[in-house]
Formats: structure tokens, sequence, C-alpha cells
């Protein structure tokens, strides 16, 4: 019975107590409650124990005694006491020898592997990987182990193979496990839980419990026990029942996740472990070969930092990549089964306070454990240079799993490099072959010290090196501190020191990725080829020779940048052109310098396979780090000694030299510290200033085949997970075009991926990279002092489960805006010491701006909590947000309060944001004031919850570093910080990457420009609003042309006399199906669009302006058609006239051809007779009828000019100018009286000597003329001369226009009033520009009116129905030729406004100069005129915008229609006529129907005829009046005729619609291009005040700040310089950087960067700092200097000297400038 129950496998306490009375133990530990001696059994002796465990059995290192199983089992599962009286004593020693397996062997972590049939009750079958008590053949074990290691990974849902290994990226972007933060998960679950909380550096991975789903509760219950039971059979027989199930061990998910894992992973993994202070797997025999592996390459990124006293007693600092430090190596193992725990004794020399390695009584620990076996874990004790250090220098321990006995290779390799080797030891017999073992290493002269099991002696020293100590019933404090003293005295004996990397050179040892892999071993090699270069080179000057690209040359360069961006002096445009030409040597000098060796070297090696690109970049960051990492700890060690020195100077208050000599020395180790540092990151800043250099020259270099090669090297870096720089900290400058070239290449491989930005600004060594690594299982450099260097970014992936679950928030805004990626921006300490004596608050001011603005969320991260400490930056912080709502961007932040003591004190908590709130609120004071803003507390600056934004973290060490781990609560911060961030993000649109990129670009920029908020040029939001206006412009041009096919509709109708009335409601009406597709094509754009949160902050005023255009231009088509409505009345008496004539011909003809029917056969006599009747009629017609007389417009403006200043010659004409060209108006006005007589005075002399206008004055009166011009062409379009004819009283109404409006300007707020001269130049300037077109209107008038005119081109007609009748032809028949004549002019007129309306929709689609908005058009016409270099055409654009731009869109419009008349005007006219002739045939045969059915006369068949057509045509009943057709009764006759008839029409009008006569033979009003500019030149037409700039917003009345894309020279204009005649060369954008300049604009002075505070037109423009080249107007400028002299009569001298740097630009430099500046 009791064999039954014992385990052969016994095990023993770790702490040293004897393993008898186990039950009485058991109650100790567990219960507390002492034992009763009495109650163990006197048969059961101490004696037979002891032949049991001399036996050769085996325990674990972390396992209890094995005997009497049953008790343990219960005592486990069911934490109960054991009753030692149920032990019953005819149970022998002998029987339990028997039951001890001889061969049986116990893991070190505490799973008995004998008593198989027991295990198995709670185990899964595959757990079968030992026997029990005989050993079985070799294959058969080996099966088990196998099936085991299967299920076990089956388990784990891992596949043990290389084709499914598991890959770091894997874990490494955001998803649903890792924002969970669960101490237990279900099974299948263990994998990634595992490795999300080592990623976060939680130590508490490995204490991870499973979940069991089906478990109701924590106790078990027996079920269906009767009342009556056996209380021996209950205890101990029934164990099977309710042992607990087999767990999976820890220590096995480890190790499947580490056998499973791919290099990279793996290398993570281990790196982790090192920072949660955990052992290391050293050797690890492989699951199912048991080939032993060293996994050398897991350790090459660990870096191990301790402190040492030197023999002066001074505290050394060492920082070493591990596997090359070289330190003492104590290793453990043990024979046989022990009782202690090896693991928890090493723990306790190490850190007692922490599981270094994992023991029997981890939380995790089970029975079962199927991986470890074999396996050699290590650690390391780094000392802190303290006096309670436990060793005094860096000791690496080693322990070996198992039974060493079994593992002979591992126990071999490792107790012949250890310093000290520590066994522990049961009882073994004599003869034992591990006894043979323990012999010759006690013959070995190395120090070994003998734990044993079954001794309880105190340290005893046996020989020299050779320790004993007792572990049985001790103390294990005690124990611990013997074999500390023990391995300390055998340390300082022995100089055998141990490094990882010798242990490669055993032949028996697989080194792992770096001997198994090609690619990896590939890496290495080439890795150490660069390295092998930098040999024999001092590491400070290792930069300056192989990396030139980024030294001098790039510093100064940058310095250069900013000098540019922040002129000064009253001489910027000759300074700022030198200094574009030394940027422009600088980075002529960058491209000319060679590639170093060892860049080429790198460029190759990265640019070949895609696994290099990975591994080899990896390589030279370890080979790297470890190159320099001596030279860098004693640069580091002397910079702290001499830092000392200087601070104990500073606090003597010694002003001495030495004080001066010892401040330069420390500022020369502050620089050679920053030569000396030298990673992968200084190669890719090389590699970046490469592609610049060339990039700007815009040449390659010999050594490089394609630059656009190394953007996307660097792009396939980060998206493998290397950090990018993204500005060189170092130049303190942001190097754009690389930056630029990196994202473009980002976006061709991933796609324009959307990102949320999160940026962290903090003090320096505040912890933000820490922070960031563990979040996000980054790599960002972490080390004491000064860590990271300016601001790098890096891509951590969104799972597309994670993004499913942001989206499925109830708060989610409903558009699809998927988080792709996080994109993390790690910036330099703000405040940093190595700043200090450098402008270090404005460095701070610049960074914080800078990635505050590139975030959607910034993490203001604190060190402690007090409010002074964070006064500084705060205040910093603050001001960057304060800008940021100046420039309508709107980022959110998150503060984070590092090291914390007390995290858990809610009131703490809120007295602590109580105080944050105050201090952000006094800091936003501070920060208004610098930046002259209204705001009172930081909720006016950013949305801010104090109760949600704020986060406090405990300490990061749980204990004092170097030894002490991460502190669990830290990561539990981490986690809830990380579930804050993606809640933000969730509810974030982010950004695109091609945003991003604009983004970095803009606030560069504006910080260069120092004056952030007035330099800063949003692209992205002006973009958008660009594209908006395009939208609008299409938006604006279909309710336009719909509205002209009403207005065409209802002028037909109105001349039909169809309609009498015109009400808006009607044309709303019709306008509403266009309208309603509008309003649903602005809400879909608003909503779709990728710029979506951008363009939101336009919608209401946009929505307005649809509405209020709709308004407009109904409104205007209404009073058009009111227009016509009137006109049409007083041109009835034209009309009938001329109807009159043309009937009365009908009827005559027709009486004449009546009497000759005789004569029908006679043509000639026919054709004689009817001349000598038209001759006579026309005679009559000319007698009756005056002819339409030619007109002169400019006499008739003569004479009333004349009645109204008969004082003044009406010859002046001849010395007038032509007012819209003029330079200045000063001639032209004279100052007002004044009541005053030394005012009085002053005014007449300075109208004596003329009076000189302020800018503002000029711009006001060419305002005034522009918009005069603008009128009177309307009123002269509204006259509609071409179908009314001319009249006197049009130049009265446009003269007494013109005076209203001078008079109006002159009663306004102005100094001065118009001489007689400027109303008569300006009268006399409109008529002469109105001559022409009024001419040719009326010339269209008497063409259509002019009865001698109009009727000779009728004979041909009226002749053919005179032979028609003639001949006899029935009445039906003449009355339809007659039809088709009086339809052929409305049939013409129809085909050409639909085509000219059609022509003018083709070219607002399709026509690049016209098919967009405002600025597109401007941006071809600055093209043309380059083109063309016409100095007229030139003035004309600068003098009068509007006309020139109506002028370019009329020769668009005629080059489209000459070039593409064949391909795109005639298919137009020919598809109108068929049309026009199917619709006329159509009504002919549905009128003759009517009239059938009806059986009414021709009069009904005509009406219904003309009406159906007067929508198409101007035509009807009242055009056929005197024409008698009483007699017409054949209708389908007349149908047959009108289709036989009209293909000839149609074919007359085809054959004469041509190139010329198209536009003529069109109202000037409805011509395509007329069209055309209605549309296009309804927009904003005010000036730049400095250089006449046109604002370029296509919205007429817009709500935003006028602005112009680019600005041109101020001499174009014709400004001066201040009492000279010299043209002035300066460029408003240029002059608004400086606050050296200063202008005019009335009496008193304006800075030009204040500009606005002149206030009128100055106020209203916004003119952003632009220091760029700005080709095009220095281009103009010196092509055309000459010209601009002549025409302003000033020259280019003195201060208006051209820069000669401005006539290195060409006509293609100008052009190209225009593309570049508008796209």
């Amino acid at each position: 019975m009791i064999k039954a129950t014992v385990s052969s496998d016994s095990s023993c306490s770790d702490m040293g107590e004897p393993s008898i009375n186990k039950d009485a133990r058991e109650t100790h530990m567990d219960k507390g409650k002492p034992v009763d001696e009495n109650n163990v059994k006197p048969d059961v002796s101490a004696e037979m124990i002891k032949a049991t465990v001399s036996s050769d059995s085996s325990c674990s290192d972390m396992g209890e005694p094995s005997i009497n199983k049953d008790a343990r089992e219960t005592h486990m599962d069911k934490g109960k006491p054991v009753d030692e009286n149920n032990v019953k004593p005819d149970v022998s020693a002998e029987m339990i020898k028997a039951t001890v397996s001889s061969d049986s062997s116990c893991s070190d972590m505490g799973e008995p592997s004998i008593n198989k049939d027991a295990r198995e009750t709670h185990m899964a079958p595959a757990e079968e990987l030992r026997t029990e008590t005989k050993k079985p053949d070799q294959t058969e074990t080996e099966k088990e182990m196998i099936t085991g290691l299967k299920i076990l990974f089956d388990r784990l849902h891992l596949k043990g193979n290389k084709d499914h290994k598991l890959k770091a990226a894997d874990f490494l972007q955001i998803s649903k496990h890792s924002l969970q933060s669960n101490e237990s998960c279900a099974e299948e679950e263990l994998i990634q839980t595992f490795i999300q909380k080592l990623l976060m550096m939680d130590y508490r991975a490995r204490y991870i419990t499973v979940r069991d789903p089906n478990e109701q509760d924590l106790i078990q219950e027996r079920h269906g026990a009767s009342s009556e039971c056996d209380i021996f059979e209950e205890m101990f027989l029934s164990n099977e029942e309710t042992s607990q199930s087999g767990k999976i061990h820890s220590m096995d998910v480890q190790m499947a996740v580490f056998h499973c894992a791919d290099g990279f992973l793996k290398q993570l993994m281990v790196t982790k472990l090192s920072q949660c202070q955990y052992a290391l797997p050293l050797l690890v025999p492989d699951p199912f070969t048991q080939r032993i592996e060293f996994p050398l390459w897991t350790f090459r990124q660990i870096h191990k930092s301790w402190k040492i006293r030197n023999t002066n007693n001074e505290i050394i600092s060492q920082t070493q990549p591990i596997y090359k430090a070289e330190t003492p190596m104590v290793f453990f193992f043990r024979f046989g089964s022990v009782s202690s725990s090896k693991s928890q004794l090493m723990n306790s020399l190490i850190n007692e306070k922490h599981n270094t390695f994992f023991h029997r009584n981890c939380p995790g620990s089970s029975r079962t454990r199927v991986l470890m076996d074999g396996v050699v874990e290590i650690a390391w004790f780094c000392p802190s240079g303290t006096n309670d250090d436990k060793f005094t220098d860096c000791t690496a321990f080693c322990n070996l799993h198992g039974d060493a006995g079994d593992h002979e290779k591992q126990l071999q390799i490792f107790t012949e490099m250890a310093a000290v080797n520590v066994v522990l030891l049961p009882r073994l017999k004599k003869n034992d072959r591990r006894m043979i073992k323990v012999q010759e290493l006690y013959k070995n002269s190395k120090p070994l010290i003998f734990l044993l099991t079954e001794n309880a002696s105190t340290l005893i020293k046996t020989q020299k090196g050779k320790y004993n100590i007792g572990l049985k019933d001790r103390n294990q404090s005690d124990v611990s501190e013997e074999l500390r003293r023990a391995i300390n005295a055998c340390l300082s004996d022995s100089s055998h020191t141990f490094r990882l990397e010798d242990v490669s050179k055993h032949p028996d040892i697989g080194v792992d990725a770096e001997n198994d892999e090609d690619d990896c071993k590939r890496g290495k090699e080439a890795a150490q080829h660069m390295i092998d270069l930098l040999e024999k080179k001092d590491l400070t000057e290792i930069k300056e020779s192989f990396l030139p690209h980024q030294g001098k040359l790039w510093h100064q360069w940058s310095q250069k940048n900013k000098e540019l961006h922040r002129p000064q002096g009253d001489d910027i445009e000759m300074d700022t052109s030198r200094k574009q030409t030394e940027i422009k040597k600088l980075r002529q000098q960058q491209q000319e310098s060679d590639i170093s060796e060892f860049m080429k070297v790198f460029i190759e090696e990265i640019d070949t396979d895609a696994a290099n690109k990975i591994f080899f970049p990896k390589w030279l960051r370890i080979i790297l780090d470890e190159y320099t990492s001596g030279d860098l700890s004693a640069l580091h060690h002397k910079y702290n000694e001499k830092w000392s020195t200087v601070l104990q100077l500073k606090e003597k208050h010694d002003k001495s030299e030495q004080l001066k000599a010892e401040q330069t020395k420390l500022e020369k180790i502050s620089e050679e510290l920053q030569n000396a540092t030298f990673g992968l990151e200084h190669i890719m800043r090389e590699i970046g200033q490469i592609y610049e250099s060339c990039s700007s020259v815009g040449e390659n270099k010999k050594d490089l085949k394609d630059i656009s090669s190394l953007a996307s090297l660097a792009a396939e870096m980060m998206t493998s997970g290397f950090p990018m720089e993204l500005m060189d900290g170092d130049a303190a400058h942001v190097p754009v075009i690389w930056i630029s070239a990196v994202l473009d290449q980002l976006i061709q491989k991933l796609g324009d991926q959307r990102v949320f930005v999160l940026s962290v600004l903090g003090i320096q060594s505040s912890g933000k990279s820490t922070m960031l690594n563990a979040m996000f299982g980054l790599e960002f450099a972490v080390s004491a002092g000064r860590c990271t260097r300016g601001a790098f970014m890096q891509l951590v992936r969104v799972s597309d489960e994670m993004k499913k679950q942001m989206n499925s928030g109830s708060d989610k805004m409903k558009t699809d805006s998927n988080i792709d990626y996080i994109l993390v921006v790690d910036t330099e300490g703000l405040r940093a010491l190595e700043l200090a004596g450098r402008t270090t608050r404005h460095h701070d001011n610049e960074l914080a701006t800078f990635v505050v603005g590139l975030g959607n969320l910034t993490l203001i991260n604190i060190f402690g909590e007090n409010p002074s400490e964070m006064q500084d930056i705060l205040q910093i912080v603050v001001q960057a947000f304060l800008r940021m709502k100046k420039v309508r961007l709107n980022p959110s932040c998150v503060f984070v309060h590092q090291n914390v003591s007390d995290i858990t004190a809610g009131d703490k908590n809120m007295e602590g944001r109580r105080r944050l709130q105050e201090t952000l609120d006094e800091m936003t004071k501070l920060a208004a004031k610098e930046e002259v803003c209204d705001v009172e507390r930081f909720s006016d600056v950013i949305r801010f919850d104090v109760q949600k934004d704020v986060k406090y973290f405990a300490q990061l060490w749980e204990g004092s570093p170097p030894m002490a781990p991460p502190n669990p609560k830290y990561c539990e911060n981490i986690q809830d910080l990380k579930k804050t961030i993606m809640s933000h993000a969730s509810k974030s649109e982010g950004t695109r990457l091609k945003d991003f990129k604009v983004r970095i670009n803009d606030l560069w920029e504006a910080l260069l420009n120092e004056r952030f908020v007035f330099s800063f040029r949003n692209s992205l939001e002006i973009s958008a609003y660009r594209k908006l206006e395009t939208q609008y412009s299409k938006w604006s041009w279909r309710l336009r042309s719909s509205m002209l096919e009403t207005e065409n509709k209802l002028h037909n109708q109105i001349e039909n006399e169809a309609i009498h009335e015109v009400q808006e409601t009607d044309l709303h009406k019709e306008l509403k199906k266009t309208s309603e597709e509008v309003k649903k094509s602005v809400a879909e754009f608003f909503e779709k669009d990728a710029d979506a949160n951008i363009l939101i902050q336009w919608k209401t005023s946009f929505d307005i302006k649809i509405k209020e255009l709709q308004e407009s231009i109904v409104r205007e088509t209404k009073r058009k058609l009111n227009e016509i409505l009137k006109q049409r009345d007083l041109k009835k008496e034209i009309e009938a006239q001329r109807t009159h004539h043309e009937n009365t011909l009908f009827e005559k003809s027709k009486e004449l051809a009546l009497k000759r029917k005789d004569k029908a056969n006679d043509e000639e006599t026919l054709k004689k007779e009817f001349g000598l009747f038209w001759d006579q009629w026309m005679k009559l017609i000319s007698r009756d009828t005056p002819t339409i007389r030619d007109i002169d417009i400019m006499r008739d403006m003569r004479e009333i000019l004349g009645d109204i200043y008969e004082s003044i010659n009406a010859d002046h004409r001849k010395d007038s100018r032509d007012i819209l060209f003029v330079q200045s108006y000063s001639d032209y006005v004279q100052l007002k009286k004044s009541s005053e007589f030394f005012s009085e005075a002053f005014r007449v002399v300075k109208n004596l000597l003329g009076c000189s206008l302020s800018k503002e004055d000029e711009a006001q009166i060419r305002s005034l003329v522009n918009d005069v011009v603008l009128q009177t062409d309307k009123m002269i379009q509204s006259f509609n001369i071409s179908k009314m004819g001319y009249n006197i009283s049009y130049i009265q109404q446009l003269i007494d226009y013109i005076k209203a409006r001078v008079l109006e300007h002159e009663e306004g707020p102005v100094k001065y009033v118009f001489k007689n001269e400027f109303f008569m130049d300006l009268v006399l300037s409109i008529c002469k520009r109105a001559n022409e077109m009024i001419a040719e209107q009326h010339k269209m008038f008497k063409e259509a009116n002019d009865p001698e005119i109009y009727v000779k081109k009728k004979r041909a007609e009226y002749f053919s129905i005179f032979l028609k009748y003639c001949h006899g032809a029935k009445s039906a028949a003449i009355f339809g030729e007659i039809i088709c004549q009086k339809l052929k002019e409305p049939i013409e007129q129809s085909v050409y406004k639909k085509t000219a309306r059609e022509l003018a929709n083709d070219m607002r689609t399709d026509c690049p100069s016209l098919n967009g908005n405002r600025s597109n058009l401007e941006k071809h016409i600055l093209t043309k005129l380059a083109e063309e270099e016409n100095f007229k055409k030139y003035m004309n654009y600068i003098k009068t915008p509007r006309d020139h731009f109506s002028g370019f869109i009329r020769e668009e419009v005629s080059d489209f229609i000459t070039d593409k008349f064949n391909e795109r005007v005639l298919p137009k006219k020919n598809k109108n006529i068929k049309l026009l002739q199917q619709k006329i045939i159509e009504e002919a045969h549905a009128s003759t129907e009517h009239v059938q059915e009806n059986r009414a006369d021709a009069g009904l068949w005509l009406k219904r005829f003309t009406q159906h057509l007067s929508d198409e045509l101007i035509f009807s009943e009242k055009d056929l009046s005197g024409v008698a057709h009483d007699d017409v009764d054949d209708f389908k006759l007349l149908e047959d005729v009108i289709k036989k008839e009209l293909p000839a029409i149609m074919k007359d009008i085809s054959s004469r619609f041509n190139r010329n006569n198209f536009p003529e033979k069109l109202d000037a009003n409805i011509r395509p291009d007329q069209l055309l500019i209605d549309d296009l030149c309804q927009c904003c037409w005010d000036q730049c005040p400095f250089c006449g700039a046109i604002c370029t917003n296509t919205i007429e009345n817009h709500d935003e700040d006028h602005s112009a894309v680019f600005h041109g020279v101020r001499g174009v204009n014709g400004a001066i310089f201040k009492d000279t005649k010299n043209l002035s060369v300066w460029i408003c954008t240029t002059s608004v950087a400086s606050s050296d300049r200063f202008f005019c604009p009335s009496d008193e002075t304006v800075p030009y960067n204040e500009y606005r505070t002149a206030g009128g037109k100055y106020a209203e423009w916004s003119i952003t700092p632009d220091l760029s080249e700005l080709p095009y107007w220095k281009w103009f400028v010196c092509n055309f200097k000459t010209d601009l002299e002549k025409y302003y009569d000033k020259t280019f001298d003195g201060s208006g000297e051209i820069p000669p740097e401005w006539k290195q630009f060409s006509k293609n430099d100008a052009i190209e400038s225009l593309k570049n500046k508008y796209n």
C-alpha cells in the first residue's frame, strides 16, 4: 500500500531541512504550525530514510521530498496538513527502498520523473517522457520524449519547425494582446501573453497562470460521496481524482518560444529577459535532436553596466557588451537528487529580492517540465560600487539544470571555463560514476565548493580552494552568506576569467544563427569588414575621415540656411542672394566630396538581398557598439571628473583663470565625446547628406548609380523596425530633402498609409526612450546622460484585428479612417547640460514646437512631481501648444509624471493634478505674453482633461540598479498609457504619410524663420483649400451652365411672346435638379475627400457661398431676361416693319406669279420680270424706311463732354493718357481745401509742386478705375446693341455713371480731390476701350435690321417661291418652303448658341489652363508671358490684371477653336443640326396628326408647330403673320415639303459654319470666351499693397485673408526708395521676415514684419516670409530692366541695384519655379 503511495523520486526542501517527517514539515511550512515530533512513528527510522536517500535517486532543485507522495499531493492540491498517525507502521525501509528507481532523474524545477503512473493521472499522455523503474531502450525513450514535445507545442499552438518560426514583427505590432495586462490567460494565449509582457519588461511574464474556462470554483468538490467513508481512503487513496491537472511549466513556455522563434525574436526575447534581470539561456539542447546550441547571437545587443572601486578607492563606471566582458564565472550544478533548490540558493547570492533563476517555489512552477533539462543559464552580478556589494567585481553565474551526470558535455565545458565550481551533492555510493567525476573535480586545482544536502556542518575549508558547506537543517541565509564568503575567497585567489564568445570555440557546440544561417554570417562578415576599415584610427577622428558629408560642410550649410531665413540689416536682397550662392557652393563641395570606402561597402552590402538588409545593419550596430564602447566609457569618465572639478570651483565662487581653463577643457572633452559617438544613425545621416547634396546640385556621384536607391534603402530599414533620424541633433537641422525622399519611398512601399503621430517631450534623462521601448518594444537608444540627439521616428504597425476594434468604438467618427501605424517620434531631452552655453532656450523652443506640431498626440514626460522642476519645460510646452492654436493645428497631449513614489494614493493624485493645472495656467499666461496672445488658461489653448490626461508612473526600478529588475507597477502604468494612446488614436483621423511629409516641411520652414506663427505656412491647408476652390469652380460652372440652358430657353420663349414675365421662383424651379446635384456633390466632397478633417472648417461658409452664388445667378438671369422683355417691346416696331416688308414682298411676288402663269416655261422672261419687280419694291422700301447710319462713338462722347466742360478744350483727348496704364495718379489729384491757414498754405504749395500720393492712395484710385471699367463693360453688354441698335443716350449713361463714381470716391475718407483731367481721361479711356465692341454690335444690328441689306440677302429665296407660284405649285408646298426659309435664321442662331455653350463646357473641363481654380489659371498666364517675352503684355498683366485675364481666356478659346475645330467644334455643330432637324420634322408630323384629328385648319397647325419649337428657336406665328395660308389644306404635303427642304437649309447653314464666322455670328455675351470670362473672372482681384501680386482666391467675396502664391519685386509695380528715383528690388516675402526694414503707408513708419499694424489693405493680406530663390520675377527684372526703367522713368541704381546673382536665372528657371510654386 505504502509502496504505491511513496514516490521513489524523493526530493527535499530548498531550506536545508531533512526530508524525514515530511508531513510535519508541510504542516509547518504551509500552516505555520510547529511540528509535533511525538507523531512520528518509531518504526520509520532516520536510518531507514537515509538508506532511501543514499540510493542513486535524483531530485529536482525545485522539488519536494518524494516520500509519501499521496500526502504531498493532498497537501499541494488541497492545502491540508498531513496526519502522521495515518502512516502504517509496517512500511519498512526495504519496501521504500525498493520503490526508489536506481536511475531516476528530477528536473531542477520541481518535477519528479518517477512514479509515472501517478504522474499520468494528471498529465496528458504526451508528457510521458521518462520511464518508471526500469530503463527501456533508447529508441523508446526518444519516442516518448518527442511525443511529449509535440503535444506541448500543440497545447501552446506552436509549430516547432523551421518553416513556421515566430517572427519579431508579429509581436511588435499593436494588437489586442498588446493592450491586455492579464495575470492569467487561456492556454492558447500563453505565448502571446508571455511575449507581450516580456516586451514591456514585466518580469511577471514568467508567472502567468492558465485560466481554466470550465473551472467553476477554486475548491474542488467530490460529487456523490456517501455519508460513510474511510478517512484513510478519503485522505490518501483518492488523490488521483483530485490532483491538479498537468499545468504547463512557465519555463517550458519560455523555452518553447525560444525554440520556435526566428533569430530576431530570439535576440529580442533574450535582451528583454536581461532587462528583467533574469538568467539567460546559454547552452540549449535541441529538444528533438539533442544537439547542444550556444545562442551567441541573442547576447549581442546586451550591455551591462557596473561600478567598481580602484586601488585609490575611486569609483570607476564600466559599460560593456556582455559577450565581450571578461569576468570570473561561478558554475553551479548538482549530481543526483537533492533536497535543496540550487536555483533559489543562487538567487540569494545575486539578488535575494528577485528570482533571477526560476525555482520550484516560483508562481508558474508545476510538476511537469519538458524543455529545461540540460539547459545552462547564465546571469551576472553587477556591483554598484557601494560597500554592501556582495561581490566587488562583475561576476557571471551559470546554472546547469538537471542531473550533471546526465549532461556530461555541458559539465565538462563549464567546469573548465569556471573560476569556481559549486556542486550540490546528496550522499552517493563510492563506486557511483558520478562520484568518480566528483573525485576528478576535487583533484583539480580549480576552486570547488561542495554543498552537502545530508550534512549540517558550517563552512569548512578542506584544503586550498576546496570548501564544504552543509545544507541539512540549516537556515538558508546562513548558507548563502557562507557560500558568498567561500566564492569571494576562491575568486580572490583566482585570475581565471570567462568570456561568452569563448564558449563558441568548443567543437561540440553549435553556435545558433551566427553559424547556421548564411544571411547572418554574411551580415557579420560584411559588418566586420567595415570595422576593419576603421582600425588604427582615433575614434574622435573617424567621423571626419569616413563620414565627410555630415561634417563641417553640412554644419556650415545648416548655419547658413538658418542665417538665410533670419535676415538682418537693410540690404537683404543682396545679402540673401549672396547667402544662396554660398549655400549652393557648400552643396557643390559636399557633392564633390568622395564617398569613403567605408560608406561604399555599406551601400553595396545593404543594397543586396532582402535578408541582408536586416542582418547587416544589426551586426554593424552590434560591432560598432563594441568598437566604440571602451573609448566612450573612458571619455565619459574623463568628462565626469572634469565636470566635478568645474562644479567644485563654482561652489567656491572661484572666478579665476583656473575656472575658465577647466571649462575650456570640459568643452573640449564634450566635443571629443560628440566626435567619438559613432553609430548606425551617423552612417544613415551620411547617406542622407550624400542624397541631399546630389539632389540639390542635380548631379549624381560617379560612385553611385542612382541616388533614389538610397532613399529606398532607408525606407526599407524603417519598415524593418530601425529608427530613422528626423532631426540631426548635432547640426540642429532637419534634412528636409532627405526625409521627404525617404517618406516618398515609404509611400511607394506601403501605400499612403494613415499614421497616428505620437511625439514625446521631456527633460534630459527623464526616461522618455525607456518608456517608448517598453511600450512598443522599440529600440531607441537608452543610457545615462544624453541619449537621443535631435529626433528619431519609428513605425509601429497596428494589426488588422486592432483596426477593426478601433473602428467599432462608439465615439469613432463614421468615416472609415483606420490608423495603419503609430509613428513614434522620440526627441532629445530639453534643458540638456551639453547645450548649456549655447542658446538652450531657443533650441528647446524650436524642438518642442517642431514635435508638438508633428504629433497627433504629444506625451509630456516629467520626472517627479515638483512643479518647480517642471516650470521651464512646461512654459516651453505651453508656448508650443499656443503656437499650434494660432496656426490652426490641433494636437492633444498627455502628461506623464515619472518616478512617483506613491501612485496609489488617490487624494495625493488629486492634489498633484490640481497643482499641475495651476502651473499650466500660470505658464499659459507667461507664454501668452511672449506670443502676444490673449489667453488665460491652458484649457483655452488645447482641449485638456486633467483627470484623464495626466498619468502617474511608478519608479522604473524595483530596488537599486544595476541589479534591480523593472518595477511591475511601472509596466502596469505603461499598459494604461498605451490604452490611453490607442483611445486617442481611435478618435483621431491620423495623418497620411504624404501629409506628414508636408507638415515636416511646413513646420521646419516656419521654425527657420524664428517668428513661427507669423512664418507658418500650412501647406496641407493651402493644398486642401486649393482643391476646394477647384471643386467650387466646378460647382459654380455646373450651376451657371445649367442656368445658361434655362436662360436660352426662356429667351426664345420671350422672343416668341410665349411668356410675358419672369419670376425668380420659376428660375429656382428650373435650377432645382442641378442645385440638388451640386448640393449632394458638395456634401460628398466634404465627407469623403482624403482631407475631410481639414476641409470641415470651411464647410459652413462654402454651403453659404454656394447658396449665395445660386441666388446671384438667378438674380442676374432674371435681370437679363427682364431686360430682353423690355427690349422686346421696344424693338417690336423694328421687327414689325421688317416682317411687313418680307410679307409684302411674298404677297406681291405671289400676285405677279399668278399673272405670269402662262409664261411658266419661259424662265428667262420670268427672271427679267421678277428683277424689274424687285428693283421697284426695293426703291419703295428704301424711300419709306430710313437707312441705319454708321456711328461714331468718340464724336458722341466729345459732344457730351463739351456740353459738360465748356471751358475745357474738347481736343484735350490729344494730350490725354490711357488712364488704365499710368504709373501714378499724383498728377490727377490735389489736396482738399482746409479751414486752417497753415494747412491751406501747405496745400497750395503742395498742389503747385505736385501732390505725392501714398501707396495706399494709389492703390485705392487704381481699384476705383478697375471697378469703373468692369461695371461700364457690363452696362455696354446690357444695352444689347446687336438687337436694339445704338443710341447716343448709351454714352450719356456711361458718362453719368463714371461721374457719379468719381464724386462718390471724393466724398469718401480721402485727403484729395480729382482734377477735371482725371474724369476726362477716364471717360476717354473707357470709350476708346468700348468703341470696337459697340461698333461690332452695331454692325450686327444693321445687318439684321437694315431692310436694304437684310432683304437683299433674301432675293434668291423670294425668286424660288415666285417660280413655284408660276409653275402652279400647291399652296401647302409653297407655305412649306416659306416656313423653311423663315426657319433658316433661327436654326442657325440656335445651333451657334448651343455649340458655343457646349464648347465652353468642354474647355472648362478639358483645357489645362481653364479647368482648375484661379491659381491654376494664373500659372498658365505667367508661363505664357515668360514664353512670349512681351513687355507690353506684362505691363497689361501688372496694371490691369482683369483685362489681361480676359484677354488670355479669349486667346485660349480662339486657339482651341482654331486648333481643334475639326475634332471638337464641327462634331458638336453637326450633332446640334441633326438634333434640331429631327425635332422640326417630328413637330411637323405631330402638328399634322393633331390637325387631322381635330379637323382644323392651317392656323392651328402653325400654332402648334411654333409653340412646340419655342423652347429651341426664336420662331413664332407672328413671323408668318403677313403670309396668307387660308387655302392650305394638304397638311401631309406641307409636312413632306418641310422634310424635303430642311436638309438643304441645314446643309447651307453647315457650309457657312467656319472658324472665323462662328464667334462673329454670336452676340458678344453668349460667345464661349465671354461665358468662360463671366465664370472664371468672378473671383478676387485684390492686389498686394506692396508688389501688386493678385490675390489668388477663386471666390469673389471670400472670408479669408487675401494671399498670393508668390509675390514679386516691388520695382516691377513702380515702387521706389524714399526720396530717390531708384526702383525697389525688395521682395515683400523677404522684407516681412526682417525687423530691420520699414515702410511708410502714410506719415508713420511701420516695420515690415509688423505690416498688418498699418491697417487698411495691409491688415487684409497674409504675406508669409519666403526666402527661397523665387527666380520668376528676378528673371523678369533682369530681362526687362531697360524696359522697366523707361516705362517708369526711374532706374535700378543705388539702393535698387539688382543683385548680380539674379542674372544667373534663365527663362527655363523662371518657368520651372512656377511649376514648383503652384503645385
